[in-house]
């Protein structure tokens, strides 16, 4: 009886890969126009599969969610994981990071408004030419920086739609978090607000979107990336 309903479990689950295959390439592709040249899609399809057999193993209907919309956190976390795993950002651009984030921190504690990039700079004691050098160099390392600050910390993306024994004290405090970053991305200023709509409601990758506002790409790289730093900033207390 237990062999015969481990095949029948075996069998739903191969159903499912192969439903959802078509999902895992979609996302792999979306996700591969945010990263670097030397990122392989292969590599994310890999990652990505690996997403939708947890999903296929960890699904729970009672919990409310479609097995399309766990599916899909499932698999672009797995991919993203895998992503950061690999981390291909050198060690500098992650200190000159935390420092533009400081920095930013320092001035709006100061003057009670959004830092200007001009004022950032001067933080830095550094030109605005410079300083937009060290926006583009950790651009690529912050297009997942959101996903970071809003994905739980331990657990994999989505897992606390399948737990069946949530910490209450655990799940007051991601509340509470979601309501500080939504609460932080409302007093963003205007175009950086844009850019993290367009990149993550609508999904719009950075070309599409420096269409959309009539700048580059490396312009719409350099707005997300100082958003996320800015929210690194203002959230800080969170870390």
């Amino acid at each position: 009886m237990v062999s015969m309903y481990n095949q029948l479990q075996f069998q739903s689950s191969q159903e499912i890969i192969e439903q959802h295959t078509t999902l895992v390439k979609r996302i792999a592709h979306h996700l591969l126009a945010r990263l670097p040249s030397n990122v392989v899609l292969e590599d994310l399809i890999q990652a990505g599969m690996v997403g939708l057999l947890e999903a296929a193993k960890k699904y729970d209907a009672s919990k409310g969610a479609s097995f399309e919309t766990y599916a899909g956190i499932r698999i672009r976390g797995s991919i993203i994981d895998e992503v950061r795993r690999g981390d291909w950002t050198p060690r500098s651009v992650h200190r000159n990071g935390r420092r533009v984030s400081e920095a930013i921190q320092t001035i709006e504690s100061r003057t009670g408004r959004d830092a200007q990039d001009g004022e950032v700079a001067a933080e830095l004691d550094i030109s605005v030419s410079e300083y937009h050098a060290l926006l583009k160099d950790s651009a690529e390392s912050r297009l997942f920086s959101f996903d970071k600050l809003t994905g739980p910390q331990d657990e994999g993306p989505g897992e606390t739609i399948a737990s069946n024994s949530p910490n209450p004290s655990d799940e007051f405090e991601e509340k509470d978090f979601m309501k500080a970053i939504a609460r932080e991305i409302q007093g963003l200023p205007e175009r950086e607000k844009l850019v993290l709509s367009l990149y993550y409601d609508e999904e719009l990758n950075l070309k599409e979107i420096g269409k959309v506002l009539g700048v580059s790409e490396s312009r719409v790289s350099q707005i997300h990336s100082q958003a996320a730093l800015r929210l690194r900033g203002r959230l800080k207390e969170w870390r």
